[in-house]
């Protein structure tokens, strides 16, 4: 090592390692610079330890720490990153004491946030890089930014800042003062910041606003994200201020006029609208008639004669209609429309064209357990209730005698057009023969017929002009009868005298016992059931009728 003399008569500085020294660049390599420090050779120091590499240029000015006077070949080994660190060591901890700020430049990405150059290198974890963790982190390489130091630890001689911290303060700052500048029906510029179901989140350049969805828009709105999207601009009307709670309420409709404001005079009642299927429920179809302005036709004004069980059977989305104005209601902002009423009501002209007494001709559409539905035209149904489909038979259900898809003939009985119902009887086509059942039948005729039903109590037997009579348990044989099944046959054919005729209560009491009686004993006969009475051992004539209205007959009876 040179003593201090042969330096001075050298004219080189005296320089020791580990010490920090102004330098001058005398070249700009590719991957080092050559730095003059007065020394008997000159030093080497790593490109890539300068900010700003492509600035480096000869003839600056450096600071330089030296780490080695010699290497193997005889060059000092310079570090102007530790010089810069050293330096502003003693500055940094000034600084992070009194919880103050620094610039830096971020220059790498590693595990869990960045490297920032701050004249030391620190460490700015993700999570504190701004109110949002960035998901690209690479993105910050490069940039400059303030950072507020929050941490250091001496010993390891490692800084931890925190650019977040700064944000939020800036953002606190700017928040009180919009809270206190800001008024209902102010309009201001703001960022869509998050979207949810039930609206947008809206940044007013550090405060945030609620824009719900039901203030989006004056129409129909199914999500927030079909009218915005994140990161878009947009100019809101300020709808209600909460200094206290911080919370601002924001209205995008606002900006526009209320279409329900002169909803009376867009679409009078009564008048012809066309419009857009928006929306199919059971119970009717939502139309558009204008941005903001919604109809409702109602299942039952689809069709004046048509059984429209739901709308999207002769709807379909988005078909474009005609309708008619029903009804407004602008406080509630409903309007009622109606798709039959653009085509005249068949049933107005039903009591013309259906006369009551008329003959009609009609298919059998529908059967229920009361009657049968009859369609005279399309849309226009009579029914023929079951006890008017007989004179004589008890019909229990219309499929006794009709069944779907028949062609029939009936006689218009009523009309009543507001009701729109149309009554029909079939019985009505012919005259009613108990009107002249004496012509028909006299008491000790004797007639043949066919069971066709057993009860308890005895046996009705079909007759010609569609009569039944009744063979009651006494008046089958000469011998007591315990069960009539043991006797009789649903479908047997037998001979019977007529020992009984009620008008009044249209029936014929028969007797098959009677068949080989004389007109004596005929007589007698008739006065044994005459003097039958209810509660007796037998079952009066009459009431044995009226016990077959109540009782299904099975063959275990």
């Amino acid at each position: 090592m040179l003593t201090m003399e042969e330096a001075l008569k050298q004219g080189t500085k005296l320089v020791t390692q580990n010490e920090i020294v102004k330098g001058t660049v005398i070249e700009v390599r590719a991957k080092e610079v050559l730095v003059d420090i007065g020394y008997k050779s000159e030093g080497i120091v790593p490109l890539n330890e300068f900010l700003e590499p492509a600035a480096v240029k000869v003839g600056d000015e450096i600071d330089v720490l030296v780490e080695k006077l010699e290497n193997k070949e005889g060059t000092v080994v310079l570090s102007h990153q530790k010089a810069e660190f050293k330096k502003n060591w003693e500055r940094i901890l000034s600084i992070c004491n009194e919880g103050g700020r620094v610039t830096g430049k971020v220059t790498a990405v590693v595990k869990g946030g960045l490297i920032v150059n701050v004249g030391v290198e620190a460490f700015l974890p993700s999570s504190q890089l701004d109110v949002v963790t960035p998901k690209n982190l690479q993105s910050f390489v490069g940039n400059s930014y303030e950072f507020k130091v929050v941490k250091i630890n001496q010993e390891r001689q490692n800084i931890v800042l925190s650019r977040r911290e700064l944000i939020e303060a800036e953002r606190n700052e700017k928040r009180g003062k919009l809270l206190a500048d800001m008024t209902p029906g102010d309009i201001r510029k703001g960022t869509v910041k998050n979207i949810t179901d039930f609206g947008a989140f809206i940044d007013l350049n550090g405060l945030d606003g609620l824009l719900h969805i039901t203030d989006m828009s004056w129409g129909r709105l199914g999500h927030p994200s079909e009218l915005l999207k994140v990161g878009q601009e947009i100019d809101v009307v300020v709808l209600d201020v909460n200094k206290e709670k911080e919370r601002v309420s924001l209205g995008l409709k606002q900006k526009m006029a209320n279409p329900w404001d002169q909803i009376e005079t867009k679409f009078p009642i009564g008048t012809k609208v066309k419009g857009k299927v928006v929306s199919l429920v059971p119970y009717g179809a939502f139309v558009q008639l204008e941005p903001g302005v919604e109809g409702l036709v109602h299942v039952t004004e689809l069709s004046w004669t048509k059984r429209v069980a739901k709308p999207s059977d002769v709807l379909k989305q988005d078909q474009e209609i005609e309708a008619v104005v029903l009804g407004i209601n602008r406080d509630e902002q409903k309007i009622s429309l109606g798709i039959r009423q653009l085509e005249n009501n068949p049933w107005d002209a039903a009591d013309a064209k259906y006369k009551v007494g008329e003959r009609v001709k009609g298919k059998v559409r529908n059967l229920t357990s009361y009657g049968a539905f009859v369609e005279l035209e399309e849309g226009i149904d009579g029914m023929v209730h079951v006890s008017d489909m007989s004179w004589t038979r008890k019909i229990n259900h219309p499929s006794e005698m009709l069944k779907k898809g028949d062609e029939i003939e009936a006689t218009v009985l009523e009309v009543d057009k507001g009701a729109q119902r149309i009554a029909l009887g079939m019985k009505q086509l012919e005259i009613d023969p108990w009107e002249k059942i004496e012509t028909l039948y006299k008491v000790g005729d004797l007639v043949q017929g066919k069971v066709t039903k057993l009860a308890s109590f005895g046996a009705f037997v079909g007759l010609q002009h569609e009569i039944d009579g009744l063979v009651h348990i006494s008046q089958i044989s000469e011998e007591r009868v315990e069960k009539i099944k043991n006797v009789l046959k649903v479908g047997q054919d037998v001979s019977a005298r007529v020992v009984k005729i009620d008008r009044n209560e249209r029936r014929i009491g028969l007797s098959i016992k009677a068949a080989s009686y004389s007109d004596e004993q005929l007589k007698e006969e008739q006065k044994i059931l005459d003097a039958l009475k209810p509660g007796e051992d037998l079952v009066a004539l009459q009431h044995a009728f009226d016990a077959l209205d109540d009782v299904k007959v099975t063959d275990k009876e």
